[in-house]
């Protein structure tokens, strides 16, 4: 199998994680209905909410959660590989409870084929007095995951994951990865200025397609995200964008413009070790 169609839900998820998931729901359907077998959503589909206090108050284990029980039987009454671009669930540190932000690769039978916790927090300060501190709820992950689908190797990453190109380069070359997944709640600041230059970097540095599913717009809380999910090939096109609504994108995936790119420009192979 060479060939799948691949969709991007995008999302302007609130503080409800049943209303955010019948939004998710209905777009999923509607990818479906578009032939879509691979549909991935953005990072925080089930919730938005900066305050850690009442984001944790929501949250619960992966195994109790009711929401992610949801999205496994929708994908398997689809029969979709359904990329829940990251729940947020409750995880018990040595001397604390924190939350791990979890990206979750659901097979068409049901079952949770891979699970990836972001890496790299987003702790920054912003010019316009904008702040995030994602280390103070979140629990870091510590692996690069990928995950076999039955058309290439998936490679799961998170949203600020996105400026580190070393972890796509262990993806692509260590693992095998030739799809990189990217979900995300990109700023609206740092949106416009780089997630689209990043995306398509990534993909030709790596030959690989990238699919970003995004949260856009102004949400409930008062952030704002960027939105622009988009679908890359890789040689950079741009195979379809979306732009700040709620919405679905898709696009025919052909593997073989893997082997194509890679071949025509095999940086993978001209990696070399070097001294500073």
């Amino acid at each position: 199998m060479t060939s799948f169609r691949a969709a991007c839900v995008q999302l302007r998820s609130g503080r409800d994680p049943a209303h955010n998931l019948d939004e998710a729901e209905r777009l999923i359907r509607e990818a479906r209905r578009d032939g879509a077998e691979y549909i991935q959503t953005p990072e925080q589909t089930a919730t938005m909410e900066m305050n850690r206090k009442a984001m944790m108050a929501v949250l619960s284990a992966e195994d109790d959660d009711e929401g992610l029980k949801r999205m496994q039987a929708l994908a398997e009454e689809l029969d979709i590989w359904l990329h829940i671009g990251s729940m947020s669930f409750l995880v018990k540190t040595c001397d604390e409870v924190k939350a791990a932000n979890r990206s979750l690769l659901i097979s068409p039978a049901g079952r949770i084929a891979a699970r990836y916790d972001k890496i790299h927090m987003f702790d920054v300060d912003l010019e316009n007095g904008e702040s995030y501190r994602e280390s103070a709820s979140f629990v870091p992950g510590e692996k690069a995951v990928s995950a076999i689908l039955p058309w290439g190797t998936l490679g799961l990453t998170i949203c600020y994951d996105l400026r580190f190109p070393y972890l796509y380069r262990a993806l692509c070359n260590q693992k095998g990865a030739n799809i990189l997944a990217i979900p995300a709640a990109f700023t609206k600041r740092t949106g416009q200025a780089h997630w689209e230059v990043l995306i398509r970097a990534r993909a030709i540095e790596n030959g690989a397609f990238v699919i970003a599913a995004a949260q856009g717009g102004k949400h409930e809380n008062g952030r704002k995200t960027y939105g622009h999910s988009i679908i890359v090939d890789p040689w950079g096109t741009v195979l379809a964008e979306a732009e700040d609504e709620p919405c679905f994108i898709a696009a025919d995936i052909d593997m073989t413009r893997v082997d194509v790119c890679r071949k025509a420009i095999p940086s993978l192979q001209h990696d070399r070790a070097f001294e500073i």
